[in-house]
C-alpha cells in the first residue's frame, strides 16, 4: 500500500464508504485494493479548480479544501484552457479527474478478465490507468493522452506509486496499432462518433466503452461489442458527462461564426417551449441529440432586444443554418421563431420532439448504436430494426 498520512487515510476510507452507497453494491475487493495502491490524491496537481467559476485551489495554501476535493465523489478540474494561462479571460475546463463512482462504474462495465489487454484513451492524471494496471498488470495496459504535458505528468504520477503501464503521447482517435488487438478499449473523453480505428483494433468479441456526446447534449455511456465482421453494436447507458475528445470539438460563436448582418430570417410561431428541449428532461435532450446530429444550441438571456427576455439559439455545426426562439418574459404558450439558411432548424426540433414523445419518451437506456467498419453510425430504439430518424 502507498504510504499515506492519517488525514489521507481517513479521507480515502470515507470515499470508499460513499462509493458503496452510491454504487448500490459493495465495491469489489480488487478495486478497493487498487484504490489503496493508487490513491486519488497522488494523481492530482497541486493546483485544482473548483466550482462553477473555476476558482484555483492550491494544496499549499488550502490543504484541507484540496484534500476534501480529492476524496469527494465528484469530478475535479485539473487543467483549464488546455494548459494556457487565461489571464483575466474566460476560464474553461480542459482536463479533469472523473468522479470516482463513474470511474468504478465504467471499470465494472468492462467485465475484465485477468488476461485482457486494455487500451485507455485519455490518460489525464493517470489515475484510471493506475487502477487498471494494478488490477491487470502493467504489461496489459496502454494509455494514450493527446496533451504531451499531461502525458508526461501522468507517467510520473504512476511511477510515484510504483505502477508502470505503457503511457503514449498521441492522438487517441487513431488508437495505438503497435499494441493491437485489444480486448477492451475504454475512453475517458466523450465522442460524437466512434473512431473507426477503435473498432479495427478491437479483438472480435471485445468491448469498446466510451462516453457519448452530441452537439445538442453531452450525456450517456455507449458500450459496444465488436463482431468478427468488424461491426460494433451495443446500447447506451445513463450516467456521465465527459469532456469532448479534442479533435472533435466545435468552436462556434453565434455572432462571430453564424449570424451575419445581411441575413434576413423567416419569422414564425411555435407552441413547443424551448425549455422542453433544453431543460431538466435529460431523456428528451439525449433523444434529440441522436436525431439532430449536427445541431448545436446555446441560451442568451437578456439579449438586449425589445420584448425578448431570453433567446434560444440553434445552429448547424457548419454555421450554414440557424434559428432563434424568443420568450417575451410572460407567456409560455407561444414563442416567436426566427430562422435562416437552407434548413428549417426549429421545425426539425419539433419533429424530433414529436417522434420521441410518440414512441413513449424513452430514456437513454432504450437506445443503441451500430458502427460499421467504414465509420457509419446508426442509432436505434429497442432493437436494430427500429432505427432512430436522422433529421437534416
Amino acid at each position: 500500500m502507498t504510504t499515506m498520512n492519517a488525514a489521507e487515510e481517513i479521507a480515502l476510507r470515507g470515499l470508499l464508504g460513499t462509493l458503496n452507497e452510491d454504487l448500490g453494491t459493495a465495491l469489489g475487493r480488487g478495486w478497493e485494493r487498487a484504490m489503496w495502491a493508487a490513491p486519488r490524491h497522488r494523481f492530482l496537481p497541486d493546483t485544482i479548480w473548483l466550482g462553477d467559476d473555476l476558482e484555483a485551489c492550491s494544496r499549499g495554501t488550502a490543504p484541507e479544501t484540496w484534500l476534501r476535493a480529492a476524496y469527494a465523489d465528484a469530478p475535479v478540474v485539473t487543467q483549464i484552457n488546455d494548459g494556457e494561462d487565461p489571464g483575466k479571460g474566460e476560464r474553461w475546463p480542459s482536463c479533469s479527474a472523473s468522479a470516482p463512482s463513474i470511474v468504478l462504474r465504467m471499470l465494472d462495465m468492462l467485465n475484465l478478465l485477468p488476461q485482457h489487454r486494455v487500451l485507455e484513451i485519455g490518460t489525464g492524471t493517470g489515475w484510471n490507468a493506475g487502477l487498471l494496471a494494478h488490477g491487470l498488470g502493467n504489461e496489459l495496459v496502454t494509455t494514450m493522452e493527446v496533451d504531451p504535458a499531461l502525458s508526461m505528468q501522468a507517467a510520473v504520477n504512476l511511477k510515484n506509486v510504483r505502477l508502470d503501464p505503457h503511457v503514449v503521447s498521441g492522438d487517441g482517435s487513431a488508437g495505438y496499432p503497435p499494441g493491437a488487438p485489444y480486448d477492451r478499449i475504454i475512453s475517458t473523453c466523450s465522442v460524437r462518433s466512434v473512431p473507426p480505428a477503435w473498432v479495427a483494433q478491437t479483438e472480435p468479441g471485445g468491448v469498446i466503452l466510451t462516453p457519448w456526446e452530441s452537439p445538442w447534449f453531452c450525456y450517456g455511456l455507449l458500450r459496444l461489442e465488436v463482431s468478427h465482421e468488424r461491426n460494433a453494436w451495443g446500447r447506451f447507458h445513463p450516467h456521465s458527462s465527459f469532456m469532448l475528445m479534442r479533435n472533435q470539438r466545435t468552436d462556434l460563436r453565434i455572432y462571430r461564426d453564424v449570424v451575419r448582418d445581411e441575413h434576413v430570417p423567416r419569422e414564425s410561431q411555435t407552441r413547443l417551449s424551448p425549455w422542453a428541449v433544453t431543460g431538466d428532461d435529460w431523456a428528451a435532450q439525449f433523444a434529440l441529440g441522436l436525431q439532430l446530429r449536427d445541431v448545436w444550441r446555446t441560451w442568451h438571456n437578456n439579449p438586449g432586444v425589445d420584448g425578448v427576455a431570453s433567446r434560444l439559439w440553434l445552429a448547424t455545426t457548419d454555421g450554414t443554418s440557424w434559428a432563434a426562439v424568443d420568450w417575451d418574459g410572460h407567456t409560455h404558450e407561444r414563442f416567436t421563431v426566427w430562422e435562416h439558411g437552407p434548413r428549417v432548424l426549429w421545425r426539425e426540433v419539433e419533429a424530433a420532439y414529436d417522434w420521441w414523445s410518440h414512441v413513449g419518451s424513452p430514456g437513454p437506456e432504450r437506445f443503441g448504436m451500430t458502427v460499421t467498419p467504414d465509420g457509419k453510425h446508426t442509432a436505434w430504439l429497442g432493437s436494430l430494426d427500429h432505427p432512430v430518424p436522422a433529421l437534416g
